[in-house]
């Protein structure tokens, strides 16, 4: 995108020339015109109410029936007003282009300006109208550690945007999943803000190029919310704000500027993220250069009245949010009172104009003034495509991780099988995760129907549910035992269900605002996994959820174990392929796993004091320290992975050994497949800051790289590292690069470095 289309600072001295197209067309509809010249132009034109409108949403539930755009409503409910954007989650994708045409349709004809409106969907693994491609939950398509995947993947949801008639997406969540009770983390990358960074910024710029709008969200720290309450108030200072949270927007914000931003809903050092000036002024827009629009969190406007109590009333809580920068209020009607507030003075009407301008702008920019409404998208070619669906099981493929499979119990044969157990409640159910438009077995593959497909009858089934998700019901635990011990081997499929808001799935125990205050596996799933490994029967166990659960027990216990994010539409395809040895695994944990819920936090990159003292720990037969009865590792640390072959590192090479604080460190290691099988090997470069002015993390992923290794050959994997990128924030709040000695570890994941080298900036 060309940053020059959003000098919306120079509305304010505006005195370049204007052409028009005759002279009775207005400059604003003249397409030739600068952007900044048509806003001006427009802005000029519009009443007060006029411009407050373009601060607000419709849904297209108060104007349409049955799903179709009722005209008499629209007349009732705009009175030839038209808004800033139109959402409705609830339509198919017909539904939604036909909407679309019919509204902007109504604007051209009955709005005086012929101001369009933006067509909103959520679309976070795929968009949210029925029929459209259901990809793996935004976690999975982080855990392939394969940017490029989600650039393709973000591609095609882009392109069934389009043919939709929508233009804006709110997605990707840059969120950092530092709080695992959160119910959000699914929709989340991962805990590290380098690895949210990088698969943010392959995201949006695929939307750009397709010419999308996405909005970046939750501005900011919404993924560490107090006591994992959604919504919560978040603990933190300056330097973690700057350190962690916004990391992975400035990523984004560098190379792939987005047209919107999202505040989020929490507050951070006590002042609502809604009301705070300081963030969406001074950094977002000051320091972080951005020159889209804020668009509010729905309801996160009125919360400041309601939730926070910062605002005596909705005028007061209109008033703040729009001094913080807030653009847009979404799904509240205290901008209805901003009229009122200038014409009393509270509030100066220029306050209202950058609001305006900032979205004009992005309507301006977007090219939707200058759109023709009359072509309509063969949507039988475009959406929910053959080749769609093929991607969705790529994906899928690339973010199952193989996390423990003692004397290679994995992948299965065929050949030698006579009978396979599939238990569990998440056998025969797909998973698609939350922000989704289906939960039904219709519209994706089981794993149990995936091992029936790729066993083509070869191999007896002995499928048992055993359980429900979030019951203590035991009433199938005998019908579970008894399929393995008929079986060879027994395959459990655990782990969770999640729900969306505005359509939330019965017994969602993850997803927005299904938070948990325990995470060991929900109901009495991890006892069902215990009886049927009393059989002595091999097991292997599927974890098909959106976030960690504390699972000691199977790790110390069952010979092999899968960790498959919400794995999309083609979930249970890929999870066969998997353990029946067709694909080599080469996912990895972008989100570390706790032993309980009372050793959380327990992301990777973590102080050095933050693991304890004595480092002598306990266990229930023989008390310790740090802590008394365990340890304080994870069960799988950040970064984890197994493939079906081997690999060797060596050869590490470094560019010198002492650099400027200006220069760039060049890292070269040589990566060889030892094993019997082709294979692919995420090598993870780790970095940490010996001595400091100030504690920083053990460590911290700086770069990694997917790449593919035949058996017996050997890859090269340069890395370039510009030391400004060791930069931190100083006691004075300085961010500098500090002279001194830094470790370069090169590894297969945080807890598994291979190779080091120390260098010193000077």
């Amino acid at each position: 995108m060309n940053t020059k289309t959003w000098g919306v600072a120079a509305l304010v001295c505006l005195t370049m020339s204007v052409q028009s197209c005759s002279d009775d067309t207005p400059a604003y509809k003249n397409p030739n015109n600068p952007v900044e010249v048509r806003v001006a132009d427009l802005l000029k034109r519009m009443t007060l109410e006029e411009k407050v409108a373009q601060m607000q949403d419709l849904f297209f539930k108060d104007f349409s029936v049955e799903g179709k755009v009722d005209v008499a409503k629209m007349d009732s409910v705009l009175k030839g007003m038209s808004y800033a954007s139109v959402f409705g989650s609830k339509l198919s994708v017909e539904q939604m282009e036909e909407s679309m045409y019919a509204i902007n349709k109504y604007m051209a004809e009955h709005n005086r300006l012929g101001i369009p409106v933006l067509g909103e969907a959520e679309s976070l693994h795929g968009l949210i109208h029925d029929g459209a491609t259901i990809f793996p939950q935004a976690i999975a398509l982080s855990s392939t550690f394969n940017p490029d995947i989600t650039h393709r993947v973000a591609t095609v949801i882009a392109q069934e945007t389009k043919a939709t008639g929508v233009d804006q997406v709110l997605s990707p969540v840059l969120d950092l999943a530092r709080e695992l009770r959160w119910g959000r983390v699914e929709e989340t990358y991962g805990e590290d803000p380098y690895l949210a960074g990088r698969m943010g910024v392959a995201y949006v710029s695929a939307f750009n190029k397709e010419g999308v709008m996405t909005t970046l969200k939750h501005f900011l720290a919404h993924g560490s919310p107090n006591g994992g309450l959604n919504l919560a108030s978040v603990a933190g200072c300056e330097r973690d704000l700057r350190s962690l949270y916004l990391k992975p927007f400035q990523a984004v914000m560098r190379e792939a500027m987005p047209y919107s931003v999202m505040n989020s809903y929490n507050s951070y050092e006590s002042i609502p993220v809604a009301a705070s000036r300081w963030i969406l002024d001074d950094i977002l827009r000051g320091e972080m250069g951005f020159k889209g629009y804020i668009t509010s969190d729905w309801g996160s406007v009125d919360m400041l009245r309601s939730f926070h109590h910062t605002a005596q009333d909705k005028a007061e809580a209109a008033r703040q949010a729009v001094l913080a920068g807030v653009d847009v209020e979404v799904d509240g009607d205290c901008y209805e009172k901003l009229d009122s507030l200038v014409r009393a003075g509270v509030l100066p009407e220029s306050e209202i104009d950058k609001c305006v301008s900032r979205v004009l702008t992005a309507k301006f920019a977007m090219g939707l003034f200058d759109k023709d409404y009359t072509k309509r998208a063969d949507l039988s070619k475009t959406v929910h495509t053959p080749e769609a669906v093929e991607l969705a099981l790529e994906a899928a493929r690339e973010s199952a991780i193989l996390v423990k499979n003692e004397k290679n119990l994995l992948p299965l044969d065929v050949n030698q099988l006579r009978s396979v157990a599939v238990i569990g409640p998440n056998a025969a159910q797909v998973q698609f995760g939350d922000y989704m438009w289906t939960n039904s077995n219709e519209f994706g593959v089981t794993p149990l129907q995936g091992i029936e497909a790729i066993t083509q009858g070869k191999v007896k089934i002995n499928y048992a549910k055993g359980c429900e998700i979030h019951t203590q019901d035991r009433s199938g635990f005998a019908q579970a035992v008894a399929s393995a011990r008929n079986s060879d081997v027994a395959l459990l499929f655990v782990g969770a269900m999640s729900g969306s808001p505005g359509r939330p799935w019965p017994n969602s125990v993850s997803g927005e605002s299904f938070d948990l205050s325990d995470i060991s596996l929900p109901g009495c799933q991890e006892e069902l996994i215990r009886a049927v490994k009393a059989t002595g029967k091999p097991t292997v166990v599927v974890l098909v959820a959106g976030k960690p659960f504390a699972m000691p027990w199977v790790k110390d216990n069952c010979e092999s174990v899968i960790v498959q994010w919400y794995g999309g539409e083609q979930e249970g395809r890929a999870i066969a392929e998997i353990l029946f040895g067709e694909v080599n695994p080469s996912g990895r944990l972008n989100v570390s796993f706790p032993q309980s819920t009372g050793h959380l936090p327990v992301y990777y990159n973590y102080y050095p004091s933050d693991k304890g003292f004595y480092h002598d720990p306990g266990s229930p037969e023989k008390p310790g320290r740090d802590f008394v009865f365990s340890s304080p590792d994870p069960v799988w640390a950040f970064g984890h992975g197994l493939s079906y072959t081997t690999f060797e590192y060596k050869s590490m090479q470094v560019s010198g050994k002492e650099f400027t604080a200006d220069g760039i460190c060049e890292i070269t290691v040589e990566v060889t497949n030892t094993g019997k099988r082709d294979g692919k090997e995420v090598v993870q470069l780790y970095v940490n800051d010996v001595v400091s002015s100030v504690v920083t993390p053990i460590k911290e992923l700086r770069r990694f790289e997917k790449v593919f290794i035949p058996v017996g050959e050997t890859r090269k994997v340069t890395f370039s590292l510009p030391m400004k990128e060791l930069a931190l924030w100083n006691s004075d709040m300085k961010e500098v690069v500090e002279p001194g000695d830094f470790e370069l570890q090169v590894g297969a994941a945080s807890d598994d470095i291979r190779l080091t080298e120390i260098i010193t900036v000077k």
